[in-house]
């Protein structure tokens, strides 16, 4: 992490890049490789595991009647805070008026973590979507959210920008998502810590109390933007299958560099035999 001057906003000359890890990388994290997996459970003899359990939760039977619909899943994992084993559950939701979605939930017995993460069970999407939501009545900050890894949220009247990917996906309220930001600012080491600049953390403790009278309702008209150029990201509309006059729902044609983040600039998916 590299610390930016400018936090909360957005910093012109901060450049934060994602690429796909080499083997050796992976081999140093401890990760598994696919073949690697296949060649254990041959070992075994058994296909039990995390991966028949992924394969499940998107719907594949597993030939006792398995129903994704109606089923959790569970795996064992480690928790993220203190390492101590957990268990993290599985549930193919769907979301009505949007698409259907994996939401995975894990809690730490020991030190009480607890955290979920979403993903879309769907593909990228042809065009990119920008979600306004109007934040105007007491009712909108229980609104249902559905933030993907691929979604940036802006707040406009703040001069707020959180980049894709940060806080991975969500499926929680507009009052949950702007309290996990608040959190994760004002958890920031370099922003609390011994090397925090004054300025700085003066500027985030007046952000982070904006943020607060807006989450408990005293100040509104402030707009909750949702930017998700995968197109996989969902704000509850209180008036489905009508529209919304608080929400506004744009889609876009994504521009190449979008296009690379998701990978798509590289995919062929029709003729790919020719060169």
């Amino acid at each position: 992490m590299v610390r930016s001057k400018l936090a909360p906003q957005r910093d012109p000359q901060l450049v934060v890049a994602h690429f796909a890890r080499t083997r050796a990388q992976d081999e140093q994290l401890g990760f598994f490789l696919e073949d690697e997996i296949g060649e254990e459970r041959r070992a075994e003899g058994s296909g039990d595991g995390p991966h028949q359990a992924a394969n499940q939760a998107v719907g594949q039977d597993d030939g006792e009647g398995f129903n994704s619909q109606n089923e959790v899943l569970s795996f064992p994992t480690n928790c993220p805070d203190c390492s101590s084993p957990c268990d993290t559950n599985m549930k193919l939701v769907n979301i009505p008026f949007f698409k259907e979605v994996i939401i995975m939930a894990t809690t730490c017995e020991k030190c009480g973590h607890r955290d979920n993460e979403v993903k879309s069970s769907g593909g990228v999407e042809p065009q990119g979507q920008l979600i306004t939501l109007q934040m105007t009545t007491p009712e909108d900050m229980s609104r249902d959210v559905l933030k993907s890894e691929t979604a940036g949220l802006r707040i406009p009247e703040l001069d707020f920008e959180m980049e894709p990917g940060t806080l991975g996906g969500k499926f929680t309220t507009v009052e949950g998502l702007l309290e996990d930001a608040k959190n994760q600012l004002n958890s920031n080491p370099f922003t609390s810590g011994d090397s925090s600049l004054k300025g700085v953390t003066s500027k985030l403790d007046v952000f982070c109390h904006k943020l607060e009278d807006i989450i408990k309702g005293k100040v509104r008209g402030y707009h909750f933007v949702l930017d998700d150029p995968a197109g996989n990201s969902f704000i509850q509309s209180l008036c489905a299958p009508e529209p919304d006059p608080q929400l506004e729902v744009t889609r876009y044609e994504r521009n190449w560099d979008q296009n690379e983040e998701l990978g798509l600039n590289d995919m062929k998916t029709e003729n790919y035999e020719e060169t």
